[in-house]
This record gives structure tokens, C-alpha cells and sequence, in this order.
């Protein structure tokens, strides 16, 4: 089969087209004709060798996929062969990733694409490692509950246009941060409340426009950064703060002072460590029960690359060009 890999970590142009092996489903596996993936951060970082934790060269990237199943390995009992399916299920350390022709995957990190869901197969490869982000820190870690207030960081950008549908779903008051006017109506078109210009005003301005000045319940920091100092400072005292970018030095005083719990979210460890794999189907049944409600849709890049662009997509998206997910057709 056909794949686009890296044999170097470096700049977006080490990707290179190769002839590979086809791989064969194992017990509890399934193998997946490939249509679609997308492009996350994590895939940047691994193919520039910021983080190692991706596959053994020639590394086939991408966790994000959606296709159709074309073998079932023994013991597999979600799956049949035929069917459409989407998930996060691989390009890291001990898994291949979705850009080629075929990928093998768990059957517990995939969804079953049906004909209630408004978004078509291929563009919910743009949701799966985003969604299992937001409903980690949000539905699952932090807790939110209905009616309370929640600060979620860059509204339109990856992560954070699914956290704000699954913050509006959960009843939630929600408020983004954007940058631009047209940010900010792509963010109110899918669910938030109150919109911040973090680039005109200050976060003891905005704390105190909208909370009175008493903090956010949880606030969902999504940059990473200096935006964690940010993120800390908008948090009430004795509430949550998730981020999901944490490679970073901060002093932590302000988090002690202000008695705050932080939860660090870093959806690779399932895959890698093994930890959690028989919760996944619980957040995929999420995720599809969303869907089939049309209460969660991707916020689609207005450039859409094939897998032979990969190059180009990288570019794109390290370059901060990209508003929302960047989808791949193969």
C-alpha cells in the first residue's frame, strides 16, 4: 500500500511517499480501507521531534481516521466488515498512523458512522482526538454542571470549537477567547455566550465584566504558554482549570494561593501506555451520541488537502493560518 512518511524528524518537507507492507488486523482489530483524516498539533511536534513519542521510522503519522472496515481480526465483536467507521486510533509509538492507503486499529478507539449523523464519514475525521480532548478535561475530569461558567481558551481553534458545543451541551454559560470579529461569529454560532477579545482586554477586566469578579468555575486553557498564567488568573478561588499544554515553566504560586485544581489532558496516553483503552468506547459512544443529536459538528479549515499535500498542511497549520481542523482526503 501507498503511505506518506517520515523517515527524519524536521520542517513539514520530510514527508515522502513510500511503498509499505499492508498491515494484518490482530485479535481485537480491525483494518480500516482509509477516506479521511485531519491534523492535530501533536503531529507537528512529533514529526519535528519536539515529542517523541511517535511511531519507529519510517513513521506513518495522523490518529485521527475514518473509512470503512475491510478485515476483522478474531474476537472482534463492534465491527463487521463494510461498515463506516471514525476514531483516534494510532500514529504513535507502536501504532501506524491513518495517512495510507490502510490502517489497523483497536475496535475500542472506533465509532460506527450512521445515517442520523448530519456530518458526512469523511469530515468526522476531523473530530475524534479534538472531541476526546474537551470531553476529558470538561465532562470527565473537571465535571462541569449545568449553569455554571465556564472560560474556554481559542473558541474557534481546534480543541476549542468542540469544547464550546460540549460545554453549550452540558449547560454550561460559556465564554471564548478570539482575536477577530470573525472568530468571534464563528464561536457564537456554535454555542458560546460571551465573547473576549484578548488581545483589547485584560483579564481582570474581562473577570470582572463577567463574573463580577469572582473567577470562573473552570476555565479550559487550550494555547498553553504564557496563556497558563492567563488561565490561572481567570480562575476563580478553589475551581478548576484543565489545560491540555503544559511543556512549559510557570510559577505555580497563584495556583496554590488561590487553592485551584489543575488537570493536565494528554489524550496519547491510552495508546501509549495502555491506560484507560477499555474507557474509550464510553467517550466514542459520546461522541456519537452528539453526533446523531446534532449537537457537535467540526468547524472545517477553509483549505482541504489530499495526504500527498501533507507537506503543505503542516505549513499551513504552523504558520497559525488554519481556523478550526484541517481535513485530509486520501
Amino acid at each position: 500500500m501507498k503511505a506518506m512518511v517520515i523517515e527524519e524528524f524536521g520542517g513539514p518537507e520530510v514527508f515522502v511517499e513510500r511503498e509499505v507492507e499492508t498491515p494484518e488486523p490482530q485479535a481485537g482489530q480491525v483494518r480500516i480501507r482509509v477516506v479521511a483524516s485531519s491534523v492535530n498539533p501533536i503531529e507537528t511536534k512529533i514529526r519535528s521531534g519536539f515529542v517523541r513519542s511517535g511511531p519507529e521510522m519510517p513513521a506513518i503519522l495522523n490518529g485521527d481516521v475514518a473509512g470503512i472496515v475491510d478485515k476483522v481480526g478474531p474476537g472482534v465483536s463492534r465491527f463487521a466488515e463494510g461498515d463506516a467507521v471514525f476514531g483516534c486510533a494510532g500514529g504513535v509509538k507502536g501504532w501506524q498512523g491513518a495517512l495510507a492507503d490502510f490502517m489497523v486499529a483497536d475496535e475500542r478507539l472506533l465509532a460506527k458512522h450512521t445515517p442520523k449523523m448530519a456530518v458526512p464519514l469523511e469530515q468526522c475525521a476531523a473530530l475524534p482526538l479534538v472531541f476526546l480532548t474537551a470531553w476529558t478535561a470538561l465532562a470527565d475530569r473537571a465535571a462541569l454542571t449545568e449553569g455554571e461558567q465556564v472560560l474556554i481558551h481559542a473558541g474557534s481553534g481546534g480543541v476549542g470549537h468542540v469544547a464550546v458545543q460540549i460545554a453549550r451541551h452540558l449547560g454550561a454559560r460559556v465564554a471564548t477567547t478570539v482575536s477577530t470579529e470573525e472568530k468571534a461569529q464563528l464561536a457564537e454560532s456554535l454555542g458560546a455566550d460571551d465573547i473576549i477579545y484578548y488581545r483589547d482586554e485584560s483579564v481582570e477586566h474581562y473577570v470582572s465584566r463577567l463574573t463580577g469578579g469572582r473567577g470562573f468555575d473552570l476555565v479550559f486553557d487550550t494555547v498553553g504558554g504564557d496563556n497558563l498564567d492567563r488561565a490561572i488568573e481567570a480562575t476563580g478561588i478553589s475551581r478548576r482549570l484543565c489545560s491540555i499544554n503544559t511543556r512549559s515553566t510557570h510559577d505555580l504560586s497563584q495556583l496554590h494561593a488561590k487553592n485551584l485544581s489543575l488537570h493536565v489532558i494528554f489524550r496519547s496516553v491510552p495508546l501509549l501506555h495502555g491506560i484507560g483503552m477499555d474507557d474509550q468506547p464510553r467517550l466514542l459512544d459520546a461522541l456519537a451520541a452528539m453526533l446523531e443529536n446534532h449537537a457537535v459538528k467540526p468547524l472545517l479549515d477553509s483549505k482541504t488537502f489530499t495526504f500527498g499535500d501533507i507537506s503543505a498542511a503542516h505549513q499551513r497549520l504552523e504558520a497559525g493560518e488554519a481556523t478550526g481542523k484541517i481535513l485530509l482526503l486520501r
